[in-house]
């Protein structure tokens, strides 16, 4: 009988044990940002097992697992090994993102101003660690081209510009449903210049994105982030504005007025139709457009000038 008794109760720890485990079990995806491929290691808690995951490459290699929370990970750099521990914070519902990479991502867009009189450059500075998801997101977008030719769409003064919706119909319509896990909120505050997605409920981000506009209301930028789609991933560059944002060219976008019901302006849903541009084209002629986007460090690799923007 005390046999019995012995080994149901270690069936029962061992069931405990495992409970426990899959409980601290997340999904988890990492992507490689370096210009360079890079080896992913699981090691193991002290350090004497040392295990490959794949070797990802650079400019957006991925790869993606289950494990558990606490788990530790390693990669080498140049002369260095970099440690990553999965962190308690990890969403358990949905896939997480960890980004291997620089902490600073420099992207330049060519912008219209002024009713599309003039262009203008506009400097991003995409940050990793402040909304993975929303960075790689944004960063693969870039690089697909998917920006170039997108309107300013929704330019309210004072509030956001909103944009996202591509000029090519079979790429918006497309990208509109390929939705990303929400971030988890790690603290950022809004400013001016700061940019996050666009959303309608959790986990709904695509590719609409919205850029805090100068003089918003300390009110408002304390409202942003409330939603859990709002995450900033980026901030326009304002370095050359002596950080002055109404000096930047988010200042000379020609402004049409919110969205209906909430204003007149362009109409998000009519956008998104096949003839979405056709009808930006007839009824809002001085809005604004991205002529183009793309990644710093890859268009100009090894200049040394990239290191001043």
């Amino acid at each position: 009988m005390r046999n019995i008794f012995a080994h149901l109760c270690s069936l029962l720890i061992l069931a405990i044990a495992v409970e426990a485990e899959e409980s601290n079990r997340v999904k988890v995806t990492f992507v490689n940002e370096f210009p360079f491929d890079v080896e992913l290691f699981f090691e193991s808690s002290d350090g004497s097992r040392r295990v490959s995951q794949g070797v990802l490459k650079g400019r957006g290699g991925s790869v993606s697992m289950t494990t558990s929370l606490g788990h530790s990970f390693t990669y080498d750099t140049t002369n260095t090994r970099r440690y990553i521990e999965i962190s308690q914070n990890s969403k358990k519902d949905v896939e997480n993102a960890i980004i291997l990479g620089p902490n600073a991502i420099f992207v330049r867009c060519e912008v219209s101003a002024h009713g599309g009189t003039e262009l203008e450059d506009l400097d991003i500075i995409v940050r990793p660690q402040w909304s993975p998801w929303g960075a790689q997101r944004f960063l693969q977008l870039i690089r697909e081209g998917y920006y170039d030719g997108c309107a300013l769409n929704r330019v309210v003064p004072r509030f956001l510009t909103q944009f996202g919706i591509g000029a090519d119909y079979a790429k918006r319509t497309k990208v509109r449903t390929n939705t990303i896990p929400d971030d988890p909120q790690v603290g950022i505050l809004f400013r001016p210049g700061y940019m996050a997605y666009a959303g309608s409920g959790d986990n709904s981000r695509s590719s609409e994105v919205f850029i805090v506009m100068p003089e918003t209301s300390e009110s408002q930028l304390k409202y942003f982030g409330t939603n859990s789609w709002e995450t900033p991933f980026a901030e326009v560059d304002l370095s050359n504005f002596g950080g002055d944002a109404t000096l930047s060219p988010m200042a000379r976008w020609h402004s049409y007025g919110d969205m209906p019901p909430y204003g007149e302006g362009p109409d998000s849903q009519l956008i998104y139709a096949e003839d979405g541009y056709e009808y930006l084209k007839e009824n809002f002629p001085e809005l604004d457009y991205i002529q183009s986007c793309f990644i710093v460090d890859e268009k100009f690799p090894n200049d040394p000038e990239v290191e001043e923007l």
